[in-house]
């Protein structure tokens, strides 16, 4: 059954609305002004949906709604999101869910931020290895330690600096150490097509962070050849602000692990992502798909956000 994509579209923005910054988890739009730059490579498009779905009642911000679905042939439940939900919280709950480390009481039809927040928190504490070697027991109880103050972070969104080199590229901080000491794959799929060597000369290693700064400078150089380049990088965040490439998605469908849940940074959302023979699927955690049992999974297929919903069997 083909549908509308149930995630919401949005423009990238730097954290903080000022340049040089992250992309944060709810956006705007992009830091780079339009440019018209004639270039010889296949442009990516970004298109906003819409979903029309049987309304439910809002709860309180802080209350979220469960949805039990048969995961493994067990009751599992998927944690919604409303409308101005914790996406990072929600997605790397859900992970956790999917794979059995966290499990709630079959009765409960909600679950509030505190609950979710104390659940995160064990998974952590007993993610611990019991074989440590002593050189390097200082370095993760520092990383706990930095994972445990990132928490809060998770309730309102996490800054992310990704690198167009590699679907596995960000710059390390302490939000990806949560990611790390769950064992939860993060990635993203904001890669630049190696068969555009204006455009890979343009960005090169740069983070976006860097490349931002590197646009904002390089514009009002006095050197033609180094306000060209700028205004190439330019275009190539403009044109991909969607966060997402074909390079990307094939780059993705080629790394993701057979069944092994992991989460998707695009369009400054964390999503849960799947993969199983050999297709992409997006963990649905619309709140307004609550009731909608045959409405687990959508299908990751292209830019344009073109995908079909599954149920948990991964039935269209």
């Amino acid at each position: 059954m083909e549908q509308p994509s149930a995630q919401q579209q949005e423009q990238p923005v730097p954290a903080g609305g000022g340049a040089g910054a992250a992309p944060a988890m709810e956006g705007s739009q992009s830091a780079a002004a339009t440019a018209e730059v004639q270039m010889d490579c296949r442009t990516e498009t970004t298109a906003t949906t819409t979903c029309t779905s049987p309304s439910v009642e809002q709860p309180p911000q802080s209350v979220y709604h469960i949805k039990w679905v048969r995961w493994n042939n067990q009751k599992t439940p998927i944690i919604t999101q409303n409308e101005n939900g914790p996406c990072p919280l929600i997605a790397i709950i859900n992970v956790l869910t999917l794979k059995g480390l966290i499990k709630l009481p079959q009765t409960l039809d909600v679950v509030t931020v505190e609950q979710l927040m104390e659940h995160l928190g064990d998974c952590i504490l007993s993610s611990i290895p019991k074989d440590i070697p002593e050189s390097a027991q200082l370095n993760y109880e520092q990383n706990m330690h930095d994972a445990i103050a990132i928490l809060p972070k998770l309730q309102t969104g996490l800054d992310v600096n990704v690198r167009f080199t590699g679907v596995k590229d960000f710059e390390y901080t302490p939000e990806c150490i949560v990611f790390d000491l769950l064992r939860i794959p993060l990635y993203h799929g904001w890669l630049l097509d190696p068969e555009c060597p204006e455009v890979l000369a343009a960005v090169g290693n740069c983070s976006y962070n860097q490349l931002v700064e590197r646009i904002i400078n390089n514009k009002s150089s006095t050197k033609p050849e180094v306000v060209t380049e700028a205004l190439i990088a330019e275009a190539f965040l403009e044109r991909t602000a969607s966060q997402l490439t074909y390079h990307g998605l094939c780059e993705l469908n080629s790394t993701l692990a057979e069944e092994e849940p992991c989460v998707l940074f695009r369009n400054n959302h964390f999503i849960t992502l799947y993969k199983r023979k050999d297709r992409m699927y997006q963990l649905v955690t619309d709140q307004g798909f609550l009731n909608e049992a045959d409405v687990v999974w959508e299908t990751l297929i292209n830019c344009e956000g073109d995908g079909q919903f599954a149920d948990s069997d991964f039935v269209i």
